[in-house]
């Protein structure tokens, strides 16, 4: 009898690991049949074990419990409601509240895209203000940000680029190149970084003819990011471990196989404010895209030059995207991501006041980047001046990402940062595809929401008045006041217009 219960057991686990091995939902389970079981009996106890041992829902870094449900089941598209209030703890220094309308928007007069209600346009366009041949306007606000290809496995870039085209989001490369992975049907911000990957002739040197060539056999590059630095390693160059190097990605990027790819921390196409914008406009020229720069914030004279020369010229870069120094996809010394450079809302005001001063704020399109995948920190960043958001970890969250921070080991278990075929099997990419564009339609539903419920009719409205944080004990102040500043008034002729002028581009 004891040996009968013993074979029906065995045969019963058998039956349940051929089930979890070719099943497509979890990957975990597709990673590790049967024992994959034992991480989502402890998710389930865990809310209750946890009030007596470990951590609370609000400990974990740098996402916590709660945070990375709520990405979860927006991307699962199954109830992301929480019950019971709020567990924060409202009085803390710098905790924001949004400032709802005593007249929300009317519902009658609220105008969403009968294909997608989500689409939210851009309101400004790349590279309008500075006469590029081919302005770019993105379809959404809520982007996905730059993770190259060998920091994540094809499948997990495959995911991340179909999800953003049914989303109609774009998806920016990152600086290990344009890989097939990138072309799958989203539009595309190709990022150049100081190694030049896909932009490099037969002897390594960065070609312009290359460039113009991948533009013209590629209509989805939309714009072309330069990178100067990074909020997870500002001033030091990209790594990608010898182990993720694979005969691929080596062709892409031109290097050996197996070897470490370390890109210099420098560019060697520019070194100085004049020679950076001149590389600009000569790439600008020869593809007829808008060009941007990406950059942490460090010393501050390089702004302040880059705006003075931008005034004299009328050129330069036609969006900036600054990176907070919470951003952390890259692998870096433990320093560098915890103590150098600013952390975003600073960073951030600090650069766009010195345009603002200047008068020419609205002749950039700003973006934002660090930990920013929220509706919350959206809100604040777009009162603060930001016309878009991109996003990273929290769009590695919504492909199954579980926080295991081993993305630098070549050991993912969800098969995302790594180039193990056995782990990426377990993401199957039609699936975490449409989890992502999920995710960024839940997003950008839940800002709609948020706007319409301060009497706005599109995000990008956000003032920073309208947000109050607090600053001392029982006292809040405007974000407006503490920051000292609001940005520059964006023309909006309301939704009607602005999704015409969507539709109109996207054909051209």
């Amino acid at each position: 009898m004891l040996l009968t219960l013993i074979a029906i057991v065995v045969l019963l686990l058998v039956a349940l690991g051929i089930w979890d091995f070719r099943q497509e939902k979890h990957t975990i389970l597709r990673n590790y049949p049967v024992i994959g079981h034992a991480r989502y009996i402890l998710e389930k106890v865990g809310p209750g074990m946890r009030q007596y041992w470990v951590t609370n829902d609000k400990e974990e870094q740098p996402f916590n419990r709660d945070e990375r449900s709520w990405v979860y089941r927006t991307a699962k598209k199954v109830d992301n409601h929480f019950g019971f209030g709020t567990t924060e703890q409202q009085y803390g220094i710098g905790y924001p509240i949004i400032k709802h309308a005593a007249f929300p928007f009317p519902a009658d007069k609220i105008i969403l895209s009968d294909d997608d209600p989500t689409t939210m346009p851009c309101m400004k366009v790349m590279g309008e203000a500075h006469g590029r041949k081919r302005p770019f306007r993105p379809k959404s606000i809520i982007n996905v940000s730059a993770m190259s290809y060998g920091a994540l496995g094809k499948h997990a870039i495959s995911a991340l680029n179909l999800g953003a085209a049914q989303a109609g989001a774009y998806h920016t490369t990152g600086e290990g190149g344009i890989s097939p992975f990138h072309l799958l049907g989203a539009d595309v911000i190709w990022q150049l970084g100081t190694g030049y990957f896909g932009a490099r002739d037969a002897s390594g040197a960065f070609s312009l003819d290359v460039v113009c060539r991948q533009v013209k056999e590629n209509p989805q590059i939309r714009a072309i990011e330069i990178k100067l630095s990074q909020g997870a390693k500002p001033g030091k160059g990209g790594v990608l471990p010898g182990a993720k190097v694979t005969a691929e990605i080596a062709k892409i990027r031109g290097i050996a196989v197996g070897e470490a790819c370390i890109s210099p921390a420098s560019h060697s196409q520019f070194h100085d404010v004049d020679s950076m914008i001149a590389f600009i406009e000569r790439v600008a020229d020869a593809t007829g895209l808008p060009v941007g720069i990406k950059s942490a914030v460090g010393e501050f004279e390089f702004w302040d030059e880059l705006s003075d020369r931008m005034i004299q010229g009328d050129c330069g870069p036609d969006f900036i995207v600054i990176d907070g120094s919470e951003g952390g996809t890259g692998a870096a010394p433990l320093t560098y991501s915890d103590h150098v450079s600013l952390p975003f809302k600073i960073g951030f005001s600090r650069v766009y006041q010195t345009f603002q001063t200047k008068g020419i704020a609205n002749d950039v399109v700003w973006i934002g980047s660090g930990k920013l995948g929220f509706p919350d920190r959206a809100v604040i960043a777009l009162s603060l001046g930001c016309d878009c958001i991109n996003i990273a970890r929290e769009a590695m969250l919504s492909l199954g990402c579980i926080q295991s921070q081993a993305c630098h080991t070549g050991h993912c278990p969800t098969g995302i940062t790594t180039m193990d075929p056995k782990k990426m099997r377990g993401l199957v990419i039609d699936n975490k595809a449409t989890r992502l564009a999920e995710y960024l339609r839940g997003f950008r539903e839940e800002l709609y929401s948020l706007a319409h419920s301060a009497g706005l009719e599109h995000p990008g409205q956000f003032r920073p008045d309208q947000i109050e944080v607090s600053s001392g004990v029982n006292v809040f102040e405007t974000l407006e006041k503490i920051m000292g500043y609001a940005p520059e008034h964006v023309p909006f002729a309301g939704m009607a217009s602005l999704l015409e002028s969507s539709k109109e581009e996207a054909k051209q």
